[in-house]
């Protein structure tokens, strides 16, 4: 997945940043051995002189009876030699860098390097708003154990742990056609059923895929766009716009908030211009589907059911069962 032009920006500015600290360094080791070995400065002048000289006279110039690589290697055999009389290293004069592979430019053959793709999902995991979470919320920890067999919902009949089970596999198929089909996803239950882990298992999957994903509880969200829309504020209006534009967004705990005329504006707009784009939103909520309608409109309501799978969650609080015996989910 292609990055933002601004996420691309920041990380093409970290390996400007590698290649003038690398730099400073290797000036600094010539400085120091100079002074202490007047013979190397010698050296490479005369290194220099050769490469010249040589190149004036493949353009013509005139001729030259001699062997360029056998005098530029005399030379440096020399001057290795004095680094190790003087205790340096043999490369003390050469230049290091972070990735020698791609010698910290990002690419090797017009291809990305892997430690642009990492850094890529470094930055990813950065944004996301929910990295430390993410190593412990993610399907390696999530577990059934915490959903009743004898819980069943009296609209599908179906059990909790069979119910959660339906809602991880709509998670991962989710995520496996992340990047071929358009979807978004509506999770609604209790408190403490799973809803928010299940949307940080989401979100470490594509991550790691190498998608933009930005997390936000709803207080969060609107104090956001708030900031973008009642004060001057380039920097919220770019972070507004990273927002719609991110490749998947999640609301957590919408209802949760005070909710005005500005909450529901924005939170129209928000699915609206997303869907628009075709950019996947998950939005959680511990309210019912009823509840959640008179909050936020008729109007927002009909967005949500036509253009989200909805998934509902039963179950009891997971929170409280961990408390009580501990584990995880």
């Amino acid at each position: 997945m292609a990055l933002q032009n601004a996420q691309y920006d920041q990380i093409m500015r970290d390996y400007n940043r590698r290649q003038l600290h690398n730099k400073h360094i290797l000036d600094a080791h010539t400085e120091e051995a100079y002074q202490r070995i007047p013979r190397l400065s010698e050296i490479d002048s005369q290194i220099t002189s050769l490469s010249m000289r040589k190149a004036r006279s493949l353009l013509g110039g005139p001729p030259e009876d001699w062997n360029l690589a056998e005098a530029i290697a005399a030379l440096s055999e020399e001057r290795t030699a004095l680094l190790s009389r003087y205790g340096y290293p043999e490369d003390y004069l050469q230049m290091h860098y972070d990735c020698p592979q791609c010698k910290d430019t990002g690419y090797i053959n017009g291809e990305k390097c892997n430690c642009f793709k990492k850094a890529s999902i470094d930055l990813l995991y950065t944004q996301s708003n929910i990295k430390d979470i993410l190593k412990e919320n993610n399907f390696s920890n999530f577990s059934l154990q915490y959903y009743p067999e004898d819980l069943r919902s009296p609209t599908t009949g179906l059990s909790a742990r069979e119910t959660a089970s339906q809602a991880a596999a709509k998670a991962k198929d989710f995520i496996s056609h992340f990047s071929e089909n358009f979807d978004n996803l509506f999770l609604y239950g209790d408190t403490g059923v799973g809803k928010t882990f299940l949307s940080h298992c989401i979100a470490k999957e594509l991550i790691d895929k190498g998608f933009c994903v930005v997390y936000f509880s709803a207080f969060d969200l609107f104090d956001q766009f708030a900031k973008g829309t009642f004060t001057y504020d380039a920097n919220a209006m770019e972070q507004n716009e990273h927002i719609l534009d991110c490749d998947l967004l999640i609301i957590d705990d919408l209802g949760t908030e005070l909710t005005n005329s500005f909450v529901s504006s924005s939170l129209f707009l928000c699915i609206n211009e997303r869907l628009m784009r075709h950019k996947a939103t998950i939005i959680s909520t511990n309210l019912s589907l009823e509840n959640f309608s008179e909050i936020y409109s008729e109007r927002i309501f009909s967005r949500i059911s036509s253009n989200y799978s909805m998934m509902k969650l039963i179950g009891n609080d997971i929170r409280i069962q961990k408390k009580l015996l501990g584990g995880v989910q």
